[in-house]
């Protein structure tokens, strides 16, 4: 087992590496805004953009730039300092993290509290009336954009400009330390967008895996010995067919760690999306670096949960 972690833990640097590497790589080669030029504002003389540039190190070799980002990163954990704010990366996704992991595991509490009800029910009664509207609203909630839910459920519902204000808005996200109520009631909103579409996912992944644990002799063995439907259904079927839902959800909330950006954006929430999303609009690389960094690093951390989780359940996994 500890072989098996430490093989993962290697193949996880190593995309770090390469996922940094591959950002450097499009930034310079894509053709973007120049960052000097837009720290120094439209009217800035050349010899001002120039000094700007060498200030920053934008004037050095893409190869020289990279090492010195690799040596800080690895030697001090330094990701160098935003070329807008001339704050510390690592200090701004400090800062951000906690709005990102509110959102995330918020939504992922509705998400998994709405579609597991859903696929069993659905699943219990094949192709009966529930099953269709389950199945509808499923691909309905899978269909409908993130953004365009979230600006309707603003139109609807937001204190401010709602036609119904019975929830805050956008720009109403308050820390947990600050005001554990108003936290709570200013992200209701940006939860249930978010977990819309992860619910049509789950919801329809869980029936199909129901129908098949149905199916099973073991579960046939069961109902033989005269137990409920509902235990069959609760302490037999659903621990078998739930496990690709805890597979699927380890690696969607890695992804959504790393930034809710159309969420955090519609919403107005300070996340690592939001950053991630104004360091783009300004071409600050160090962030966009950061934030992918960061990103990449979840999801790579979530895989190899997942696969320890996998290889402990099933001892086959671990010779892969």
């Amino acid at each position: 087992m500890a072989g098996f972690v430490v093989r993962r833990v290697l193949w996880g640097l190593i995309l770090l590496l390469l996922v940094s590497a591959l950002t450097f790589v499009i930034f310079y080669v894509l053709p973007s805004a120049d960052p000097a030029q837009l720290r120094a504002g439209r009217n800035a003389s050349p010899q001002t953009i120039e000094l700007i540039r060498r200030n920053l190190g934008l004037d050095r070799p893409l190869t020289a730039q990279y090492w010195r980002f690799l040596t800080r990163l690895v030697g001090h954990g330094d990701l160098g300092y935003s070329y807008f704010s001339s704050a510390p990366v690592g200090s701004l996704l400090l800062d951000r993290l906690p709005a990102t992991i509110s959102l995330t595991l918020g939504a992922l509490v509705v998400w998994m509290a709405v579609s597991i009800p859903l696929g069993v029910l659905a699943a219990v009664r094949p192709r009966g009336w529930l099953d269709r509207l389950a199945q509808g609203g499923a691909l309905l909630g899978i269909s409908v954009p993130v953004y365009w839910l979230g600006l309707v459920a603003l139109w609807l519902f937001a204190s401010d400009i709602g036609k119904i204000p019975i929830l805050p808005g956008a720009n109403s996200y308050v820390p947990l330390g600050q005001d554990p109520w108003k936290w709570f009631s200013s992200l209701i909103l940006p939860w249930l967008v978010l977990a819309t579409g992860f619910v049509g996912i789950y919801a329809r992944l869980l029936r199909g895996q129901m129908l098949e644990t149905l199916s099973e002799d073991y579960v046939r063995t069961a109902r033989s010995k005269g137990l409920s439907e509902r235990r069959v259904v609760m302490g037999h079927a659903l621990p078998a067919a739930i496990t690709p839902l805890v597979t699927l959800a380890g690696l969607d909330v890695g992804v959504l760690l790393g930034g809710a950006v159309l969420t955090e954006t519609v919403f107005d929430i300070p996340g690592i999306g939001r950053l991630n999303y104004d360091a783009i609009t300004h071409a600050d690389f160090p962030v966009i670096q950061g934030t992918v960094l960061v990103a990449a690093a979840f999801v790579i951390v979530a895989s190899i949960v997942v696969d320890m989780l996998y290889a402990y359940l099933d001892p086959r996994v671990r010779e892969a």
